[in-house]
């Protein structure tokens, strides 16, 4: 289990710790959105100051919060662009974003200054898109952060452990909002057995 960093012995965050970035990622249910409202859950017990986002465009199990895949829940603020997470963390001490697959390349610049500025900054998002290739910002985000933690899901197909997450649809949109009805976890075997490379030419 993540044990959370900046802590000291008497459990508490010191006045002056400095700010960190915590990378969440994995394929399609692996538990990346439980795992980061788990520790943005234990932030608000430690009195601590959070502010969490979601792309504008993730509205499948609510407009506004972060909901996992078995409902757990967590309220968020909806922004369109990464540029707009500056502007609205204010004086927080944690920062929460989840599907950070979606957002735009300045994800990643603007994760740097806020840990530069003292905030912790959680990140949950996708490492692959469908076709196994690496997702928007997170291969950047995982290489400037502090913390990476790869979550794992269960193979729909086999049982084995999945690191990918197939795409049943045949539409080729790199982005396409969905849940079991249109994705499958997949171990390597599983996802390359019935995944054609020349479909991507």
């Amino acid at each position: 289990m993540f044990i959370e960093p900046g802590i000291d012995q008497g459990g508490a965050m010191g006045a002056k710790s400095s700010g960190w970035i915590e990378v969440i990622c994995g394929s399609m249910f692996s538990g990346k959105t439980e795992e980061l409202i788990r520790r943005l859950n234990r932030a608000v017990i430690a009195n601590q100051k959070v502010e969490i986002f979601k792309p504008a465009i993730d509205t499948r199990y609510h407009d506004t919060n972060v909901v996992s895949h078995n409902e757990n829940s967590i309220r968020s603020t909806p922004v369109q662009f990464a540029d707009d997470i500056l502007l609205l963390t204010g004086n927080s001490d944690v920062v929460g974003i989840d599907e950070a697959q979606f957002f735009d390349k300045e994800l990643v610049a603007v994760s740097r200054k806020l840990a530069n500025s003292g905030k912790r900054v959680i990140i949950a998002g996708l490492d692959m898109d469908f076709e196994g290739e690496p997702f928007g910002p997170i291969p950047a985000l995982m290489g400037i952060a502090e913390y990476v933690t790869k979550v794992r899901a269960i193979c729909m197909k086999c049982g084995s452990v999945a690191s990918f997450s197939y795409r049943l649809s045949a539409t080729k949109d790199k982005v396409m909002l969905g849940e079991k009805n249109v994705y499958e976890a997949r171990c390597r075997k599983c996802f390359y057995e019935d995944f054609d490379p020349k479909e991507k030419l």
